[in-house]
């Protein structure tokens, strides 16, 4: 399993944003330049994170980015969906995938209950943990 460059960098961006204590709004050059990404890719992932309703700019266009929400109140599954449909750590266990093994599948528990476990810790884990320190990000 691989998650993607978007929620990766993603995550990365909102992290940039809520470590902002002057609430005076993060500039998107600066998160580029902060977290080595290119300004054009960091234009997408600024937008899906827009869609997905996680930041606004503060004073509309051409100014700073700030959450939408406390950071502790703001998941990195919220993270993650604003650039994927879900967690899948097997092409089974998708909605759109036919196995034709399903019924008889002898470790489809195994991959349902791993699929499980990720998704609660994304779930768990919030902009703030990573913020304070409580999870460290060099483990």
């Amino acid at each position: 399993m691989k998650f993607s460059t978007k929620t990766r960098y993603g995550i990365r961006a909102m992290l940039e944003i809520a470590k902002d204590e002057s609430q005076s709004g993060v500039f998107q050059k600066d998160i580029a330049a902060n977290q080595d990404i290119s300004v054009k890719y960091l234009d997408q992932i600024i937008h899906a994170l827009k869609v997905a309703g996680l930041i606004i700019n503060l004073k509309g266009r051409k100014s700073g980015y700030i959450l939408t929400r406390k950071a502790s109140e703001i998941t990195m599954l919220d993270i993650h969906n604003a650039f994927e449909p879900g967690i899948c750590v097997i092409d089974c266990l998708a909605k759109s995938f036919d196995c034709e093994r399903k019924s008889f599948c002898e470790v489809i528990g195994f991959w349902e209950k791993l699929n499980h476990m990720v998704v609660d810790y994304f779930e768990q884990v919030t902009l703030e943990d990573l913020r304070s320190g409580k999870i460290k990000l060099d483990q």
